[in-house]
């Protein structure tokens, strides 16, 4: 029986779960919280952005959004704090600063 990673939990056992380094569907890492992880944070500076997109592709989470031609504040739960960012915006529109939980 093919599981979805959306079925598999903190009781599954092994057998349950797909296998290593397959993956069966796309996306699935929008359902694990990887931002704990986080040391450094990326903050954006918004009046400074002049959305140019720069920083979208080098993100090796996809975790600045874009809405309508306008690149939003950083997706919390899914950034590691790489700092790519940082070192990619030519306008100087993200600090880099430690992490406060």
């Amino acid at each position: 029986m093919k599981r979805r990673a959306q079925d598999i939990n903190e009781q599954s056992t092994w057998q349950d779960v797909t296998i290593g380094a397959e993956i069966f569907e796309p996306a699935t890492s929008k359902l694990v919280n990887t931002g704990d992880w986080r040391i450094m944070k990326p903050v954006f500076k918004e009046d400074k952005c002049k959305h140019c997109m720069l920083c979208i592709p080098y993100c090796p989470d996809s975790s600045i959004p874009v809405k309508d031609g306008k690149r939003l504040d950083f997706d919390y739960m899914h950034c590691k704090g790489c700092g790519i960012c940082v070192k990619v915006c030519p306008f100087d529109a993200i600090d880099f600063v430690k992490e406060v939980k």
